[in-house]
């Protein structure tokens, strides 16, 4: 266990050199909304190939069993490849619809995918000290085997009325003739 300084500004703050690090994982999660039920995968690159991989497992698991649509709501990040997933998606056979919606930029807060990362931020990385990134793909594993034996959705709390409330009704919209 090593022992941490806080830092202050007469302090130098330097690394221990005997952290080493370990290498990343990426985490790719689907959340059913009206469960809380997640559907992830953790993935050594955060690539385009990346997901479209975990997509097809998703689509082949059995939360898609039996549905007519599948909603996708997505932020505009290179991994998801706005310009080229809509392409592959018609190439696949599936035997439901599925369903692509783009946050606008800076809008991640609407995901509520980025709650489940939020709350594996502070309940699995935090601290971040794991031999390896097996024994971090294998804690994040278990995580979420057993947030899925309890899940709960997520209630949404921030309604139009306090979003009214912090920035005031928006300007009438004018449409050019």
């Amino acid at each position: 266990m090593h022992q941490c300084t806080p830092f202050s500004n007469s302090t130098t703050l330097e690394s221990n050199k005997s952290d080493k690090r370990m290498g990343a994982v990426q985490l790719f999660c689907a959340l059913v909304v009206a469960s809380g039920v997640t559907f992830t995968q953790t993935r050594l690159t955060k690539k385009f190939v990346d997901f479209k991989a975990f997509l097809t497992d998703l689509f082949q698991s059995s939360l898609c069993a039996g549905i007519t649509v599948l909603h996708l709501i997505l932020d505009n990040g290179p991994t998801h490849a706005p310009k080229q997933l809509a392409t592959w998606l018609t190439t696949l056979e599936l035997s439901f619809e599925v369903r692509l919606y783009w946050l606008p930029t800076y809008a991640s807060w609407l995901d509520q995918v980025e709650i489940i990362f939020s709350k594996v931020q502070r309940d699995v990385l935090t601290p971040s000290d794991f031999a390896s990134t097996v024994a971090l793909e294998r804690t994040l594993q278990a995580y979420f085997v057993d947030l899925n034996q309890h899940p709960k959705p997520i209630e949404w709390t921030y309604t139009k009325t306090k979003l009214l409330a912090k920035f005031g009704e928006p300007p009438p919209i004018q449409l050019a003739a």
